[in-house]
């Protein structure tokens, strides 16, 4: 590897370092904006989560919605081929019954003539042309009886009161000829030579046919499969219940829907069974039909609910653990970073009187001695010692000794209260005070009121003895130059200490240093 691709990788590594110290410092300092990041991460989740859940919801009932298109389609098709099947055979009977030659051939060339193979069909009940009183006067059956009348029939009564219905598909009826099966029938107008009613030709189709083409549909558990008239006359439904033949759901909302259109689609309340379902119908053309597919909605939604139940509690769960990961994260990093801060704040204080330590005291005063450099200020330094102390231990014991210490150290603290001053135990009895931007007079101010306060202290030495001490300092200000350094200025302090002590202890020696200016 060369020493170029080891560089990069180096200082790679130290921008990720960099990178991720910035960002553990930022959640520790902010744990509720990164708990709630996470908990606004964990939301946003859920609700894209929800909301394609709910795209699901919208596409199952759409999927729904076509397949009953499709099937209506299919349903439609079926009656409107077989309709039109038999439409046809209705008027070759119409066209036979006119013709005049037909009297005069027997009963099994006229059946012949009247009735070709599509009344054979499985569900036809039967082929029957009426006259004008509604009996029989013709039969697909040769052993009908040909003494009924069926005036009363509906498909009878509407062409003889109207001459242009043209095809009319009755109301279901119980037959009377075949057991009171029930059926509908097809019927179309005779004319006589004149235009005069003579009769009508009928097919009869059993009931059993809309119900065996509605068994093939598969709408659910509790959906709903029917074919009823445009007046809203039910003709087959599925499931089958045999009290639904023949109502009449006209004032139903769910058939209003249907008589007002051609096709469409809707959701209702069916006002049979009371289930919500989605309706889709569609007029069968040419007829009176509507065929209609009602899937109940909870079927269709069935699958989807299951779905969503499942991806819904995952992402609940998952999005509840990542909320409080992200809260837990945020809280440890931020007691990780106090931790780190005490310590940091430890491993620069001395433990005994709470003040900086020597080691910060070094760092400080090279940072003010730089920072003076570059703005030309004046920088003052100050070194305390506590008078005959030896003695004082030896005389009061060592704890009152470190009483002494302590209470000395509070004086020095209270007495320098710029937040930008800096007050250190430099070691055993010997304290350091860094005073930036102060000149010479007033760094001498500050220790005479340090000596001042701490000569006037009193404080309990133990078995009732009141103690006192007193402190030597030495004062030394430099106006910082590329010549000099911010050691040298310390050990000008502590020359002048030594002066102060030297002539006499308890006083102030002061001015500024020659080594440094």
């Amino acid at each position: 590897m060369s020493f170029r691709v080891f560089r990069v990788r180096r200082r790679l590594r130290h921008a990720m370092r960099a990178v991720g110290t910035r960002v553990s410092h930022a959640i520790g300092n902010h744990p509720f904006v990164t708990g709630l990041t996470g908990t606004v991460v964990a939301l946003a989740m859920g609700a894209l989560t929800f909301t394609t859940l709910y795209a699901g919801r919208a596409d199952a009932l759409q999927h729904a919605r076509e397949t009953s298109e499709n099937l209506v389609a299919i349903i439609s098709g079926d009656l409107e081929r077989n309709i039109e099947i038999y439409d046809l055979s209705l008027k070759a009977m119409v066209d036979g019954a006119r013709d005049p030659v037909l009297g005069t051939l027997s009963p099994d060339v006229q059946r012949a003539v009247l009735f070709d193979r599509a009344t054979t069909a499985a569900f036809l009940g039967g082929a029957y042309i009426l006259d004008a009183n509604g009996k029989l006067t013709a039969s697909q059956d040769t052993d009908v009886s040909t003494s009924q009348s069926f005036a009363d029939r509906d498909y009878f009564s509407v062409h003889q009161r109207n001459p242009s219905v043209g095809l009319y598909i009755s109301h279901p009826y119980r037959s009377r000829l075949r057991d009171d099966k029930w059926s509908i029938g097809l019927s179309r107008r005779i004319d006589s030579a004149n235009g005069g009613f003579a009769g009508v030709a009928l097919l009869a189709i059993r009931l059993d046919y809309f119900r065996g083409l509605l068994d093939r549909i598969n709408t659910g558990h509790a959906g709903s499969v029917f074919i009823l008239l445009d007046d809203g006359t039910m003709i087959a439904r599925k499931p089958f219940n045999g009290s639904d033949i023949g109502s009449n759901v006209s004032h139903s909302p769910t058939f209003v829907n249907m008589a007002s259109g051609e096709a469409g689609s809707y959701a209702s309340v069916s006002p049979i069974d009371g289930v919500r379902r989605m309706f889709t119908y569609a007029h069968v053309p040419g007829t009176p039909l509507i065929a209609a597919v009602a899937p109940a909605e909870d079927d269709v939604l069935a699958p989807w609910r299951r779905r969503s139940a499942i991806v819904g509690g995952l992402t609940l769960c998952f999005g509840a653990v990542f909320v409080l990961v992200s809260w837990l994260l945020a809280f440890a990093l931020r007691d990780k970073l106090s931790a780190q801060t005490e310590l940091i704040r430890l491993a620069a204080t001395d433990p005994l009187t709470g003040l900086a330590n020597r080691r910060l005291l070094d760092a400080r005063l090279d940072d003010e001695w730089q920072r003076a450099r570059r703005t030309g200020s004046p920088l003052s330094v100050l070194f305390i010692d506590i008078d005959h102390f030896k003695r004082f231990n030896d005389t009061h014991g060592h704890a009152s000794g470190d009483d002494a210490l302590v209470a000395v150290a509070e004086c020095i603290a209270s007495t320098v209260r710029r937040s930008v001053d800096l007050v250190a135990r430099y070691g055993g009895e010997e304290f350091a005070v860094v005073l930036p931007d102060t000149p010479a007079d007033g760094a001498a101010t500050v220790a005479e009121s340090i000596r001042r306060k701490v000569q006037a202290m009193q404080f309990d030495a133990g078995i009732g003895a009141i103690a006192t001490v007193t402190v030597s300092i030495g004062s030394a200000t430099g106006a910082p130059d590329s010549v000099g350094s911010a050691l040298a200025l310390l050990a000008t302090a502590d020359e002048r200490l030594y002066l102060a002590k030297s002539a006499g202890r308890n006083r102030v020696a002061s001015g500024m240093s020659a080594g440094v200016t």
